[in-house]
């Protein structure tokens, strides 16, 4: 039966893209990923101890995924299959299983490289687990998304996941310089523009190959500079998901910087967010968030002032408003911390969930009837305001229930003056109960 997914690239029939010309053809040829390739990394490791198990690359786009998995299929004598999840149906997964078990009987096993494996769903996930597990193929499944998220955990079982990371501008240069050489010429580019050059590419190898490819494709008469090769090339779009780890990651990242009190980092992974398309509402509400949980009491105002950051949004717009949710940023990063509240809160919820049903005191509920004040209800209220200090230290805890220290504010900001009442409080009450 002859291969319905060929493992070799088809014949040279014109043109090559210059990203196809320089694949590695060894794993040592591989720029970066030093953290799965180095001498002691778990991919080296694997092909000296014997058979390799199944894996999961994750990681950006154009850091080798690919090209790894071709070369691990040619270290280890196995066929080579690639497919995209976005392109492949369960009757095409079939056949490349069918493919696969002749292919075994033959003696020759089968490196199936699955591209995009979480666009597959759990059922077709499902699916290549008893091929996994008979030795039909060995899955070496690639994926830009979180895999504890995306992939079935029967799968991660089987699987071992290691994570790709984007290029650094040392091996992006090397990559440059590699282009050079098969080009017989060096980038007609000023020292500036080519390192300009390199970031255009965010991490991104393949994405550089093409950006180089257009660079060489017209003729100059002396190098460019950084003006005119911005002319020239467009910058690559951020990668940025709004509903992907991107969005989830940089939103963690702004927020400890926030509790961290560097306003420099607040304001950078807020640019990002803007840069990437992220909704300015978006972020007003989770600034508004911040205020509420990292600096709760510490300072009372820093909650009204991302609200009315919030608003300024509104009645601006894009662009001018975002500089106000700017400036609310920067005001909770340099603001006092602290997240008393959030604590105690958080320990009155777990306080209320144990206690279950338990009544309040029959002191403090009041008895608008008879049979209310025949039960006790009120009986035994005392008034704070007739009391000393306007204090009068009653119990307000269900009976039987010892009292919680909930709320245990800081040194620091206007917290440090709730703190001093606090502990007035707490001396009045210990000295009413004596």
């Amino acid at each position: 039966m002859a291969d319905l997914f060929a493992s070799e690239p088809p014949a040279d029939m014109g043109h090559r893209p210059l990203a196809d010309r320089l694949r590695p053809t060894r794993l040592s040829e591989v720029l970066g990923q030093r953290q799965v390739l180095g001498p002691d990394a778990p991919l080296t490791v694997m092909l000296a101890a014997g058979p390799l198990g199944s894996l999961v690359f994750w990681g950006p786009p154009g850091v080798g995924k690919t090209t790894i998995a071709r070369l691990l299929a040619h270290e280890t004598d196995l066929h080579f299959v690639q497919i995209s999840a976005i392109f492949t149906g369960v009757p095409d997964l079939k056949k490349v299983f069918e493919a696969a078990r002749i292919r075994r009987q033959n003696g020759q096993g089968t490196l199936l490289f699955v591209d995009e494996i979480h666009r597959f769903n759990k059922a077709q996930q499902d699916g290549f687990l008893p091929y996994m597990e008979d030795g039909t193929i060995l899955l070496v499944g690639a994926t830009t998304e979180n895999p504890s998220f995306e992939l079935n955990a029967a799968v991660l079982s089987r699987a071992q996941v290691l994570v790709l990371e984007r290029l650094d501008l040392k091996d992006l240069e090397l990559l440059a310089q590699r282009a050079e050489q098969e080009l017989g010429r060096p980038l007609p580019l000023t020292g500036p523009a080519r390192e300009a050059l390199l970031e255009m590419a965010d991490g991104d190898g393949r994405a550089l190959l093409n950006l180089i490819e257009q660079v060489m494709a017209r003729s100059v008469e002396a190098p460019l500079d950084q003006a005119a090769l911005s002319g020239r090339l467009m910058r690559r779009a951020a990668q940025y998901d709004k509903s992907g780890d991107a969005h989830y990651n940089l939103i963690s990242a702004l927020h400890k910087s926030v509790r961290g009190s560097d306003p420099d980092a607040a304001l950078y992974w807020f640019a990002r967010m803007l840069e990437g398309g992220e909704d300015p509402r978006y972020l007003a509400r989770r600034i508004t968030r911040m205020a509420v949980e990292d600096i709760g009491l510490a300072d009372p105002q820093a909650q009204a002032y991302c609200v009315q950051a919030w608003e300024t949004y509104e009645r601006l717009g894009s662009p001018e408003g975002e500089l106000a949710i700017a400036q609310a940023l920067v005001y909770l990063a340099l603001a006092p911390k602290s997240n008393a509240v959030y604590n105690a809160y958080k320990g009155a919820r777990r306080a209320a969930k144990q206690t279950g049903s338990e009544p309040p005191p029959k002191h403090i509920l009041n008895a608008p009837t008879s049979l209310m004040k025949d039960q006790g209800y009120g009986k035994g209220y005392a008034y704070d305001h007739d009391a000393e200090d306007g204090f009068s230290g009653q119990n307000y805890f269900p009976d039987g229930m010892a009292r919680p220290d909930l709320y245990q504010p800081v040194e620091r900001g206007f917290e440090r003056d709730l703190k001093k009442r606090v502990e007035y409080f707490a001396k009045l009450r210990a000295k009413r109960e004596t």
